[in-house]
Formats: structure tokens, sequence, C-alpha cells
């Protein structure tokens, strides 16, 4: 009499279970392959074996976790509390099929009395009440905490990052730096908000599952342990390679995502060369090498689903022929073989979820293990612990001193960018430094901001050896105006302001003024509110050289570098910004370096460079009497022989 109603129910469980795993796995693959399409390339260091990278990478978390024990036992306990709300469920089907439906048969020659049927159904609802509010509760604690970890873990990420120094961006690149901090952090938010919450469930199911089997037939517990553990075998086996599949076609993607980006970002030059065709050619290559890809990970998943249906509910047939036959046989009630083809769906589907999670945490494993990874580089350069105070200045500007100074990039341990360098710049006094591409200038600048620490020699502000000093107050010390300008996605303003986070509106105009970018700004349709778009593309190249001076001037630093300065500069507005300079060097200590030689005639002293050494010093005059290299530069420049 029960079965149409228990087949029913059976039918129904696994139904919803199925498709939600279904369409829950579909959900995470879109979401996943949409966010790796911003990684371009993996950091030199990986390797194929990653990809079986041990769970207790994921122990690496635990620093993140720990802030948030509170969360943790909250959402342990919605968790317990929805995993016995589900586990009672088939107990109150049987009691329902048993108690309830046999008390009915009993009345039914007299007056029909329906209570206990209701008592037995409101319980029912009863239990799905508490499923729904414990599993909301679960489902809210379990988000926060991975939107929480998953923030504080880019926090420190991005954090360590900005700390390094120029050797770590000279051999990585800034696009796996970025790919780190988005998707192999994302990975984690689906593990931490997730994973963990319905590993931890699936597992109480299982465990709760297989004892309440025990509980209600051993024989038949028995039969459908074995046959789970034969059949669930080769789905893990399968499942593999279906992971492995998964990740070649997000290879793919971020591929043809990596040669889009790049294309995109020098689409004047692609166009001027007409690459268009080209380059379109090249990317649907990518494309449809993602997308064959693509097809042998649905083939692959394809077969794994239909043996997962095919096994796991031949296994659960099976069983359910033979507790037919042990309710046909009188030794077994239709409640208890209701309660037991539940349990047993729990069990295999709990078995399922956990299979799935299982390549989810290896994923994540892995995400965790490049940013510990990350995590774990160590800056070279980095401030003393007992760091030096500089001396208070005698006299306007500071005095900087090389002896003897050897460096070589850490990328070129070969070639020797300064070679027994020596130079004094005293206090207020504006030196310049010409030479060719290459021999050293740009070099010299990054040792004075310690960007680099040399193999070789001493390098002293105002008679302090910089590695003694504190990085902050080293830099707060230097401005520098660099050759390959830098504008940020703001106004012109907050661009200016750089200079000093805590400058004034009036401060800030006047540096503009004094650098010969107070009449453009005011041009702008918002003046200088207006937005200077990506990397300052609504500027013309002289425009943003200018913005970056008056940065610089608004720090008003002893020591003033100007590395190409006024490169990018029309003649007029050079004439405009020399005079700016002019002033702003009075009081302070500059070094210039250019090759249009116009600009340096009348610094105190003129140094030239060659292959990394100082082979001339002194005025212009003096230089061009002398017959040298500087010499022959200026005659190539203003026609003299």
């Amino acid at each position: 009499m029960c079965s149409p109603f228990l087949w029913r129910a059976i039918a129904c469980e696994w139904r919803i279970r199925h498709h939600i795993n279904k369409i829950s796995h579909q959900i995470n693959c879109v979401r996943i392959q949409t966010r790796h399409t911003s990684k371009a390339h993996t950091m030199s260091n990986e390797n194929p074996s990653e990809n079986k990278t041990s769970l207790a990478m994921l122990k690496g978390l635990l620093p993140f976790l720990k802030p948030y024990k509170k969360e943790f036992f909250l959402a342990g306990i919605a968790l317990l509390v929805a995993a016995a709300a589900t586990l009672s469920i088939p107990y109150a089907f049987r009691q329902m099929i048993d108690l309830g439906f046999a008390k009915g048969d009993a009345q039914m020659s007299g007056v029909q009395d329906f209570a206990h049927v209701d008592v037995y159904f409101l319980a029912l609802f009863g239990v799905a009440t508490v499923l729904g509010l414990a599993t909301a509760a679960r489902f809210y604690m379990v988000s926060l905490l991975g939107e929480r970890v998953t923030a504080d873990v880019r926090s420190a990420v991005y954090g360590h990052v900005v700390t390094q120094s120029p050797e770590f961006f000279e051999t990585t690149q800034t696009g796996e730096v970025l790919s780190r901090l988005t998707t192999d952090t994302t990975i984690i938010q689906s593990v931490v908000g997730t994973s963990i919450s319905m590993a931890l469930r699936n597992s109480l199911l299982l465990i709760g599952g297989l004892v309440m089997l025990l509980v209600t037939s051993v024989k038949l517990s028995m039969i459908i342990i074995v046959l789970l553990a034969a059949v669930v075998l080769p789905i893990v086996i399968y499942g593999r390679r279906v992971r492995a599949l998964s990740r070649d076609s997000q290879n793919r993607i971020a591929d043809a995502s990596a040669m889009a980006g790049e294309i995109l970002n020098a689409m004047p030059t692609v166009q001027a060369f007409t690459h268009e065709r080209i380059e379109s050619s090249r990317f649907g290559g990518l494309v449809e090498s993602a997308f064959a890809t693509a097809m042998q990970r649905i083939r692959a998943r394809s077969m794994l689903t239909m043996m997962a249906i095919v096994l796991v509910f031949g296994t659960i047939v099976f069983v359910l022929w033979l507790g037919a036959r042990a309710v046909l046989a009188g030794d077994m009630s239709g409640g208890e073989l209701s309660q037991f083809i539940l349990y047993a769906a729990m069990v295999a589907s709990a078995i399922g979820a956990l299979s799935e999670i299982l390549g989810e945490a290896q994923r994540a494993a892995g995400a965790t293990e490049r940013l510990l990874e990350l995590m774990s580089v160590r800056s070279p350069i980095v401030s003393p612990a007992q760091a030096v105070m500089l001396p208070a200045r005698a006299a306007a500007g500071a005095t900087v001193e090389l002896r003897q100074v050897d460096f070589h990039y850490p990328s070129r341990p070969l070639s020797n960018s300064l070679s027994g360098v020596s130079l004094k710049v005293n206090a207020g006094e504006t030196v310049a430094v010409v030479g060719a591409s290459g021999a050293g200038k740009t070099t010299l600048f990054q040792l004075l901001l310690r960007f680099y620490d040399p193999q070789a020699g001493v390098i002293e502000l105002d008679g302090v050896d910089v590695a003694k000093l504190d990085l902050q107050d080293l830099r707060d010390t230097i401005g520098i105006v660099p050759q390959d300008t830098v504008i940020f996605s703001a106004n012109a303003l907050e661009n200016i302001r750089y200079g000093r986070a805590d400058a004034t509106d009036v401060e800030v105009i006047a540096a503009a003024k004094m650098a010969a970018a107070h009449e453009f700004i005011e041009k702008l349709p918002d003046g200088y509110q207006s937005f200077l778009g990506e990397r300052g593309v609504r500027l013309s190249g002289g425009q943003r050289q200018r913005i970056a001076i008056a940065r610089a001037l608004l720090k008003n630093p002893p020591l003033l570098l100007l590395d190409e300065a006024t490169s990018a500069l029309d003649a007029e507005s050079e004439r405009l910004v020399q005079g700016a300079l002019e002033t702003a060097m009075q009081g302070r200590t500059t070094i210039i370096i250019a090759h249009r030689l116009a600009t340096v005639q009348r610094a105190d002293r003129i140094v030239v460079m060659e292959n990394g050494q100082i082979v001339e010093t002194g005025t212009h005059a003096s230089l061009v009497e002398h017959g040298g290299i500087y010499a022959h530069l200026a005659g190539l420049q203003f026609g003299l022989h």
C-alpha cells in the first residue's frame, strides 16, 4: 500500500540532490573559468607537478582564519543543527509511514481519526523549518568568512608586494601578480566560503548516514557499503582526468585573454602596421584551441556523469530490490525500507559531493601555495633594525657622495652597470650627468633612492651610509622626475598631490605654476578636477611631464633628481620649465640627467659617463676646450668643431 508513496519520495529526493549538485558544479565552472581569463602567464618556477599539490598547503591559511574563531563557532553550530535535521528526515518518513498509515489502516472500519497523521506531518514540517533556518545561518556565516578571509589575503599579499624592491619586478611579471591577487584568491574564497562548509556537512551526513544505515539494517548496509566503494573508485579515478582537462581549458582561455589584453593596449601600433586581420587570426586560433580543449572536458564530464548516474543508481536499485524482497518476506517494514533507501541516497550523494570538493580543495591548495610563495619573497632592500637619523643640515640642500661603487643588475650578473664610480655632490650644487644610453646614468638615481644596493662601495647622504637609513626617511629626502612619467587614473589635483599627500589645494596649484602646468590644466574641461585618463592618455607627453615636475616640486625635497625632465617638451614649454626648474633648484642639491646638452650648460659641474665609469668632469666650457667625449657630443648637437 505504501509502495507508490515510497517510490515518489525516493525519486523526489534523488532528483533534487542530483540537480542541485549539477547546477552547483556548472556555476562553479563558469565562475572559475571567467575569472581565470585575467591570468596571463605562470610564474617561472611553476611546473606541472603543482597539480598534485598536497592539501597540507591549506594550513597556510590558518593565520588568516584564526581571527574569526567566533564566526567559525557559530557556523559550526548551524552546520551541526542542519546536519542533524537532515539526518532526522528519513526517520520521520519511516515513522509517518509505519505508524501513521498503519494506524490509519486499523481505523478503516470505524470513525476516522486523522489527528495522529497531522502530528507526524507537522513534525516533518517543523524539521524542514529547522533545516531551512540552520542552512540559511550556515550559508550566511561561511559566506561572510569567505569574503572576509579573501579580503584579508588580498590586502596582505598586495601590502607585501608593494614593499618589494625593483629587483622583484625585474624578474616577475606584474600580470602574474595581479592574477594571484584575483584568480587565486577567488579560488580560496570558494573553498573558505563554500567548500569547507560543504565538506564538513557532507562528512557529517556520510558518517551519520552510515550509522543510521547500520541501525536500520546491518545486512543491507554491508552490501551497499561494499557496492558504493566499488562504484566510487572508478568515478574518482575518471574524475581526475576531468579536473586535468579543466585546468588545460582554463590555461587555454588564459592564453587567449593575455594575448587580447596585450593587443588591445597596443591598438595604435597594431592599426598603424595594418595588423588587424593578423591579430584577429591569432586570437581566433587561440580561441579555437580553447574550444577544442573545452570540448574534451565536456566529453569527459559527460562520461563521468553517465558513469556516476548508472553506477550509483544501479547500486541503489539493487539494494532496493533486496529490501523489497525483505518487506515481502516480513523481515522489514515499508517505513524501514524507505528510511534505508533515503539514508543510502544521502550517503551516495555525500560521497559524490566530497569527491568534487576534494578536487576544489586541491585547486585551492595550489592557489594557496602560489600565494604563500609570493608572501615568502623577502626584499633585499629593507630598513635596518636600528636606523640612523640624518644629521641636521648646516646648509641648504643635501650632500651626496659615492665611493668606489660597483653595481650590476640581478638579471645581468655578468655585466657591470657601474664600475669604481666615485662622485661627491656638495649641498646646493647642481651636477649634470651626461653620456650615451646605457652609460649608467639612471642607475645612479636608482642607487641613490636605494632601489638596489651596490655590490661594492658606499653611498652616503649627508655623511650617512644610505643602507643605515630608514627607507622612508631616505626617500622623503629625495624628489625625482623620472624619464618615464607616471600619471595615475585620477584628476590633475590628486596627481600632483601625490608628491605630498597632506598638501593643500593652494600648494598644489603653486607647484603647478612653477612647473608651467597651471595654464594647460586650467584649460581642461573641469580644470584641476579633470580626470586625466588611464596612464594620462588625455594629456600630451609634454603635459604629462610637467605634471610629474609639479609633483616633485610639491614635495620640496633637499635633493632633486631630474631624469630627462624636459625630454618630452617642445621648445616653448622647455623654456618655461627650465625657468621654473632654475628657480626650484635654488636652495637644494640637484642632479640632472640629460641627453640634450642645452639643458645642462648652466650646471655647476658636468659629469660624463661611459660604460659605467666617470670619464670626464668639468664645466661646459672646460669640457669643450678639453676636446674629449663631451666636446664630441657638443659638436654633434651644437655644430661645434
